[in-house]
């Protein structure tokens, strides 16, 4: 019985469970631990996700040069798109974020009279004498926790400036993480496959193989798709008159990072700037999402994305689900990949137990 899979299979989870309820009850050892990890943790993504752009680029280019003069010409290409990209964005920035401080005023002055206008309605006069939700109910809650709202206020402020710090700390380790990892990534499945006994390092290898190439084809596919997604938003924006095109359009690119959800979201931005305008526009603003919609769905993401990591559309959107709940917007953005990772680590093991 001692050598039948499944008691192997049940012991090894008994012992995994067990450890994990035993950290439970010793877990400030581990807090300098959660520090170091929540501290390396964003500069090591970043940089993951571009070495997984700039590599092809990297690889490519070490054909005809050693590899670190690549690496340095390709730091040097992006350094210089970067620049480019500030003197000719930027200036359109600067215009549309002037443009909206002018019709700030305007903006405020319309907000009030839609306000007024619902308060008109009967429906709002109904909300009114409901004892919960009625406005002086709000107001008097409102006015009774305006101490902890300051106070709150405060620490934000504080948590504000943490998250800025961070940030450019960031900013700061990327590059140099991104180039060690550019240079030496190659020799890390190595390193790993050393540790493990011979008999496993095939499968090792195997499992390795494919959650890079996983990985690599959710990354670079869904920024290609974003990227897309983003510049014919701005196209559509522009053709429309809608204002803010620029800013709009990039929303678009950055929420559409997020399957499936991504996209409404960025959506919501745009149609109250074209509500700001008129109905008229806003109508025209819904008309151009699913024009782009229609396309990201029937033209870009097929070509570009494919079917290469093969999970159904519905196993897309409960995965989302579950990791919105748990981990929020960090959640939903990687869920995917994640759970991509999981399943070629799951079906290996499922592989190797059957012919174990």
């Amino acid at each position: 019985m001692l050598k039948e899979k499944w008691f192997k299979v049940g012991t090894g989870l008994i012992m995994a469970f067990l450890i994990i309820y035993l950290g439970t009850k010793v877990s400030f050892i581990f807090t300098p631990l959660v520090i170091i990890v929540q501290t390396l943790f964003p500069p090591i993504v970043v940089s993951g996700i571009l070495y997984y752009l700039l590599r092809p680029v990297v690889n490519l280019l070490e054909k005809k040069m050693p590899r670190t003069l690549s690496i340095a010409i390709v730091f040097l290409a992006i350094g210089g798109l970067m620049t480019a990209a500030v003197f000719i964005i930027g200036p359109e920035l600067q215009r549309q974020y002037n443009l909206f401080m002018e019709n700030l005023p305007a903006y405020s002055k319309n907000l009030q009279e839609w306000t007024l206008s619902m308060m008109d309605k009967e429906w709002f006069h109904r909300f009114q004498e409901n004892d919960y939700l009625s406005v002086e109910k709000i107001t008097t809650y409102f006015e009774n926790n305006a101490k902890n709202l300051l106070q709150d206020a405060g620490l934000k402020i504080a948590s504000t400036v943490g998250f800025v710090a961070n940030i450019i700390m960031v900013l700061v380790l990327v590059p140099f993480v991104l180039f060690f990892i550019l240079k030496d990534g190659k020799q890390a499945p190595t390193f790993l496959l050393k540790i493990l006994p011979k008999k496993h390092q095939g499968e090792a290898e195997n499992i390795l193989k494919d959650m890079d190439e996983a990985l690599s084809a959710y990354i670079q596919g869904q920024m290609i798709v974003s990227f897309c997604v983003g510049l014919t938003a701005y196209i559509g924006y522009l053709i429309i008159g809608l204002d803010y095109s620029l800013v709009l359009g990039l929303v678009a690119m950055v929420t559409n990072v997020i399957p499936f959800i991504g996209p409404w979201i960025g959506t919501f931005p745009a149609v109250i700037v074209g509500l700001l305008d008129s109905p008229f526009q806003a109508l025209l603003v819904i008309i151009v999402i699913v024009i782009v919609q229609q396309l990201d769905s029937n033209i870009t993401s097929p070509l570009v994305m494919g079917k290469k990591l093969n999970i159904h559309p519905l196993t897309i959107i409960f995965v989302l689900l579950v990791a919105g709940k748990f981990g929020g917007l960090l959640g939903l953005i990687f869920a995917v990949p994640v759970y991509a990772l999981l399943k070629v680590i799951v079906s290996h093991m499922y592989r190797y137990l059957k012919l174990d």
